[in-house]
């Protein structure tokens, strides 16, 4: 009798549970894609951008042959600071594939041990009254 109210009491927080662990890998994908799209340091990658923009309009606008090796230098540091920006990216963007992985690798583990634990517990039952056109499976 008591093994029984215990497997019923199982059987009814089975469902909710596995949702709201569905629910939550779902909002850590989310998130994680949130935080690749924004980052926390967007702003210094706009003013890295913003910096190169200016650099190579100041550059443009020196077409005279006595200011070309401040042109010449301008881009030089222009494409310095494109390099250090891909680097940045680079960087984040390697962070963001790992905590992918680390996020999949550990939400098919997570899937596989429900499995397991729920193997031979019914999640969800439909009452016979909704099957009753097609037949009581015996």
């Amino acid at each position: 009798m008591e093994g029984e109210a215990m497997e019923e009491h199982e059987k009814s927080l089975a469902a909710p549970f596995i949702f709201l662990i569905v629910a939550a890998f779902q909002f850590a994908y989310y998130r994680l894609d949130h935080y690749k799209k924004t980052g926390f340091d967007k702003e210094k990658e706009n003013q890295l951008r913003a910096e190169i923009k200016r650099l190579l309009k100041e550059a443009s606008l020196m077409s005279q042959p006595s200011t070309f090796a401040q042109a010449a230098k301008l881009k030089r540091l222009a494409a310095a600071k494109e390099k250090e920006l891909s680097k940045y990216q680079n960087v984040h963007n390697k962070d963001n594939v790992q905590y992918s992985k680390a996020l999949l690798v550990l939400k098919y583990i997570t899937y596989g041990v429900l499995l397991i634990w729920f193997w031979r517990v019914p999640v969800a039952s439909i009452s016979p009254q909704l099957v009753q056109p097609f037949g009581i499976a015996q």
